[in-house]
């Protein structure tokens, strides 16, 4: 694991990678949630997940977590409170995706791995974060995102950045989430633009990818590691 702290059109951008032990396959790029930071549980389950794949895997603070915070806490209900608030505030908005990309060149970059397809991951914040990023991008081999809906607060822009999306989508939401509309969350899985998409629903409220989950989105980027 390996730490860095790049700028991006004057924000500092504390982000960090890990590489696997044997030969590069690929890159992803992954982001936390909205109750995490770059090293929180959900981040590092997702490292353990892909790294014997062949992963090298990146992942920055969001806008408001992490090293990213003035007060520097690291506790769920902090981070949660105040994303909630900068989602509405437009905070990241489209600068994430920015980050991100930034991010994934540095890491690219520094350890030659120029050539190597990158995939991305991310849900519920990741989603929110991912999809611009996502929108009219060909780098990407394959995407897992979901746990968001179109019809959320401030979340009116993404049907459209989702239309834009075509590398293949594997979308997951939670049957009974708590937090996201069903309706509404399927909607944006139905704006997305690729024709290589898939909808995985699993019982349950809100939660981050782990076990079987997390097992079944990895397994889905790998296919187009070859």
């Amino acid at each position: 694991m390996q730490s860095f702290s790049i700028e991006v059109s004057g924000r500092t951008v504390p982000g960090v990678y890990w590489l696997p032990n044997g030969a590069v396959r690929g890159v992803l790029l992954a982001c936390h949630g909205g109750s995490g930071h770059k090293l929180s549980g959900a981040i590092t389950a997702i490292v353990e997940e892909a790294l014997p794949k062949g992963f090298a895997v990146v992942a920055i603070d969001g806008p408001v977590q992490g090293e990213r915070r003035s007060d520097g806490l690291l506790d769920k209900v902090s981070a949660i409170t105040s994303f909630r608030q900068a989602w509405k505030e437009g905070v990241g908005r489209l600068t994430m995706a920015e980050d991100m990309t930034a991010a994934l060149d540095y890491v690219i970059a520094l350890e030659q791995l120029g050539g190597k397809p990158a995939c991305y991951i991310g849900v519920s914040m990741g989603t929110a974060y991912g999809i611009p990023l996502l929108a009219g991008s060909d780098r990407f081999a394959a995407a897992v995102i979901g746990l968001w809906s179109c019809g959320h607060v401030a979340s009116e822009h993404l049907a459209g950045y989702a239309n834009q999306i075509s590398v293949p989508v594997c979308f997951t939401m939670q049957w009974e989430d708590e937090v996201f509309n069903r309706q509404s969350t399927i909607e944006l899985y139905e704006a997305i633009g690729s024709t290589n998409k898939r909808l995985v629903a699993y019982p349950g409220p809100h939660r981050e990818l782990d076990a079987q989950r997390l097992k079944e989105s990895i397994a889905f980027l790998a296919q187009y590691l070859a």
